[in-house]
This record gives C-alpha cells, sequence and structure tokens, in this order.
C-alpha cells in the first residue's frame, strides 16, 4: 500500500475543492494522456532534488530508508506536475517534509487521500 502526493506549479487554489479540479486537470494532461512525456520543469527538478537531499532515490537504496515507492523519483514528473507515491509505513514523516518543501518553494501541494491542499 501507497500513499500519494501532487505537487505542481501555479497559483494556489481558493480551496480544497479548487485544489481537487485543478489537480484533477493536471493528472488528465500530464499523467493519464497519452501524450509524449515533458521533461519536468526546473522548478518541479529542483524539488525532486531537495528531497532527495534528505532521502535517497529507490533506485540508490542500499539501506532501506527511502520513503519512495518508485524509482528514479524525478521518472514520476511530467512538466509542471509530479505526482508519487511513498510507502505507507513511512508516509506521515515523509509527506509532512515533501508538503513542507513545496511550500518553501512556492509549489502546491495535494493530498488526493484526504482531497486537501497542505500544509
Amino acid at each position: 500500500m501507497s500513499y500519494d502526493l501532487a505537487v505542481w506549479e501555479g497559483e494556489r487554489p481558493a480551496d480544497n475543492a479548487a485544489a481537487g479540479q485543478c489537480f484533477t486537470d493536471l493528472y488528465d494532461e500530464y499523467i493519464a494522456a497519452d501524450g509524449p512525456d515533458i521533461p519536468p520543469t526546473k522548478q518541479i527538478a529542483a524539488y525532486v532534488a531537495a528531497l532527495l537531499e534528505r532521502w535517497p532515490d529507490l533506485t540508490e537504496d542500499e539501506d532501506d530508508i527511502s520513503p519512495w515507492s518508485t524509482g528514479p523519483l524525478i521518472g514520476e514528473a511530467n512538466g509542471p506536475l509530479i505526482y508519487f507515491p511513498m510507502r505507507w509505513s513511512m508516509a506521515e514523516e515523509a509527506s509532512a517534509y515533501a508538503a513542507e518543501v513545496a511550500s518553501s518553494m512556492g509549489l502546491n501541494c495535494y493530498d488526493p487521500q484526504a482531497r486537501r491542499l497542505r500544509p
């Protein structure tokens, strides 16, 4: 079982409902569409790099300490959006950190399980 977060560039949605709609629209455009892969934007790439400063990428995790459920983590990014899973057992700590980093970088962080913006 995994816990997922979505992080994207753009204006902060007015409320959780607007964030849910924004996430759905971005997901449909960048993840679910059969279109080409789009390299992550510089800001999303910097965000992923910041996460990997704290915990290693799953592909490089020799000590089983990474919270990420997929690797390479940057592979979950497409354009201005990253939608990524983390291990359920580490989700509380890792998602709080991921949301904090997103906020510090001016990015939106959305929890699709709770249907709410974070933090």
